[in-house]
């Protein structure tokens, strides 16, 4: 993995792990996921990346696949739904329950190399860099925006964390 990688998925991995405790101080969701599930999911997720910027291949599905072969499904579910969720759950997020895989993808959001930025920093960065000059692309990539828009939203109705102390946390946490 390339040290820009690394130092990604760490920042992401302690984005998602702040959250994670946001939710868990502040939730009265009975089914919260796993610590180690979040944190191991968000250090993997690009765990493909590297390989696919030669092959261009698609680094989440083949990350998944490698995590797969492991022995680690779970962990291969969080990774393979990193960039795009499959089943985004207004009912279950109404509800305050979040998998490891929503609380990964919105923290990889929200991580710009290993700098937290606003989601629609991100999203600027993410059309100009894997848009393509693409209309169809940049299509896509903003209906995957505007569902993780709604995902911080219910998100931080749920927390007593605002979206911008993030970052302050995140600069303090022991993690």
């Amino acid at each position: 993995m390339l040290e820009n990688i690394r130092a990604h998925s760490i920042m992401v991995a302690r984005v998602a792990y702040v959250l994670l405790q946001g939710l868990t101080k502040s939730s009265s969701s009975p089914a919260l996921p796993a610590e180690n599930l979040v944190v191991a999911g968000a250090l993997l997720h690009d765990i493909a990346k590297t390989p696919c910027l030669k092959s261009h291949c698609n680094h989440a599905e083949y990350g998944g696949d490698i995590c797969l072969e492991l022995g680690y499904p779970e962990v291969a579910e969080v990774v393979r739904e990193h960039v795009m969720l499959m089943d985004f759950s207004v009912i279950r997020f109404e509800k305050g329950d979040f998998f490891a895989k929503e609380l990964v993808y919105y923290a990889d959001k929200r991580v710009r190399h290993d700098e937290i930025v606003s989601l629609k920093e991100r999203l600027a960065y993410i059309l100009e860099n894997y848009g393509n000059n693409d209309p169809k692309r940049h299509s896509l990539i903003k209906e995957n925006f505007d569902n993780c828009f709604k995902l911080e939203q219910f998100l931080f109705s749920g927390m007593d964390l605002t979206i911008n102390e993030i970052q302050e946390i995140v600069a303090t946490s022991p993690f």
